[in-house]
């Protein structure tokens, strides 16, 4: 089957900024998760001023747009000095957002751990630190993880905003072919096909990566 110029030039602007898409989707997505667990924890664990700061910033993050977020960042920070390329500040961006949400189901798991296993750990002879470290959020991640890849699965979705940063991404190269043909229902159509492959295949791997970590019994009372 030969494709018209329209729909090759379509494709390889697709492909180009899928790839673009994910080299911003693993940083961010991992950076989230690091985040989120520190967060998390000390929101958890941590002294009270530690916990009022945490609290703040996920308030802040969870409590005001995305898009917002990114102009600040890429837009807003030159005024104090500060310079960031689009993809730095796209993936920032994206890692404090994610983090923020993933922080509150990190939270919640860690309060849902008996208090009994951090005691039990103590008088085994594990320090606070160690109980948590390896006894605690072990079991916490397991609970979260339904929810942590929830947010992953938003994190693919909204990395369609990083071209409001002029990071040419996915939505970013169709929009401007879009703009340029005049043709916003086809090309839109198959940018959303795009995304939802791209969010079943994250879906099935962190459905794999669920049942990896299974334990039968876990988490029942």
């Amino acid at each position: 089957m030969v494709l018209s110029p329209f729909y090759q030039e379509l494709f390889e602007a697709l492909n180009r900024g899928l790839l673009m898409s994910i080299g911003l989707i693993i940083p961010s997505a991992l950076g989230g998760v690091l985040i989120g667990v520190i967060a998390g924890c000390l929101r958890t664990y941590g002294r009270f001023s530690v916990r009022s700061a945490c609290d703040i910033y996920a308030a802040i993050f969870r409590g005001t747009p995305l898009v917002v977020q990114l102009f600040i960042l890429y837009f807003g920070l030159p005024n104090i000095g500060i310079y960031l390329s689009p993809y730095a500040a796209a993936v920032i961006g994206f890692a404090l957002c994610s983090g923020a949400y993933q922080s509150e189901y990190i939270r919640g798991a860690l309060l849902s751990i008996k208090r009994s296993q951090y005691f039990g750990s103590q008088a085994l002879g594990f320090s606070s630190f160690q109980s948590i470290v390896w006894i605690i959020i072990p079991q916490a991640m397991r609970k979260a993880l339904p929810g942590c890849g929830n947010e992953i699965v938003y994190l693919i979705k909204y990395s369609s905003l990083a071209y409001v940063v002029t990071f040419m991404e996915l939505t970013g190269e169709g929009k401007t072919l879009a703009t340029e043909y005049f043709r916003f229902t086809e090309v839109f159509a198959i940018i959303g096909l795009y995304y939802l492959v791209l969010v079943s295949l994250a879906t099935l791997v962190l459905k794999k990566i669920e049942k990896a970590v299974y334990i039968p019994g876990f988490g029942k009372s």
